[in-house]
C-alpha cells in the first residue's frame, strides 16, 4: 500500500486544500490533516453547513470526531461508500494510500458538481430516459439481433417432440418440403420393407424387391446361416432328456 503512494498527487491535493481553505497544511502532509480541522473546513467551503460544530484538537477524540464527522459529510456530498477511508488509516497511520485516494474521489466529486479543481476527473451526468408505456408493450413483440433469428421457421405442425421438421426457404428456390413420414437419406433407408408379417421379436423376415427378380420365400424355411437338423423333429419326444434317434434312409 505504501508504494502505491503518489507523491506527485500529494503536491496536488496540498495546492488545492491550502487554496481552498486558505490554511497551510504544514510539512507533513497527513500530519497536518490528521486532526480532522482543516478537512472539516473543506468540506464546509466545498458545501456550506455540512460539518456544523468542528472541534478544537485537544484530545485524541476531539480528533477522531472530527474525522467521522468529515467522513460523514463526504458521503452526502455524493463520494461512494467504497472510495472512503476509515477514520483510523489517518490517525493511526494504517493506510494514508486509501486517504489519498479519497480525496483525489472529493476532488473528483467538486469538480463535476463545478467547482473550479485540478485535479481529479469529471464523472458523467446521469442520462435517465422515459419511454411511453405503449412503446415499452410494443418492445415485448420484437426478437432483437443478441437473440438470433430462426429464420421464420415455426413449430407449426409438429406433433411430438423428435418428429422430423423442415425448414424451407422460398429465396432459395428449394422444391417444398416433403412430408413428415418420408424418411430422408441422411436417415438411411430399408429399400421398402415393412413390419407386416412379423410376429414376435427375432422372427426371420425376408425382404422382398420385384425389380430384382426375387421370389417370395416362406417363413418356416431355415437358412443355411441358422444350420440344419436334417428334417428331424421333436416328435414322439414323452420326457426332456430321452434320446432320439437321427433317421436318414440314404444310410438305411
Amino acid at each position: 500500500l505504501a508504494q502505491k503512494y503518489d507523491p506527485q498527487r500529494e503536491r496536488e491535493l496540498r495546492a488545492w486544500i491550502e487554496g481552498t481553505t486558505g490554511r497551510r497544511i504544514g510539512d507533513s502532509f497527513m500530519d497536518g490533516l490528521k486532526d480532522g480541522v482543516i478537512l472539516c473546513e473543506l468540506i464546509n467551503k466545498l458545501q456550506p453547513g455540512s460539518v456544523q460544530k468542528v472541534n478544537e484538537p485537544t484530545q485524541n477524540w476531539h480528533k477522531l470526531e472530527n474525522i467521522g464527522n468529515f467522513l460523514r459529510a463526504i458521503t452526502r456530498y455524493g463520494v461512494k461508500p467504497h472510495d472512503i477511508f476509515e477514520a483510523n488509516d489517518l490517525f493511526e497511520n494504517t493506510n494514508h494510500t486509501q486517504v489519498q485516494s479519497t480525496l483525489i474521489a472529493l476532488a473528483s466529486q467538486a469538480k463535476t458538481k463545478g467547482n473550479n479543481v485540478g485535479l481529479g476527473v469529471k464523472y458523467a451526468e446521469k442520462q435517465q430516459r422515459r419511454f411511453h408505456p405503449e412503446k415499452l408493450r410494443e418492445g415485448r413483440n420484437i426478437i432483437g439481433l443478441q437473440m438470433g433469428t430462426n429464420k421464420f421457421a415455426s413449430q407449426q405442425g409438429m406433433t411430438a417432440y423428435g418428429t422430423r421438421r423442415h425448414l424451407y426457404d422460398p429465396k432459395l428456390g428449394t422444391d417444398q418440403p416433403l412430408d413428415q413420414a418420408t424418411i430422408s437419406l441422411q436417415m438411411g433407408t430399408n429399400k421398402g420393407a415393412s413390419q407386416a408379417g412379423m410376429t414376435a421379436p427375432g422372427t426371420k423376415r425376408q425382404i422382398f424387391e420385384p425389380a430384382l427378380g426375387m421370389e417370395h420365400c416362406d417363413t418356416l424355411t431355415i437358412g443355411l446361416q441358422m444350420g440344419s437338423n436334417k428334417g428331424a423333429s421333436q416328435q414322439g419326444m414323452t420326457v426332456y432328456g430321452l434320446p432320439r434317434q437321427v433317421y436318414d434312409p440314404k444310410y438305411c
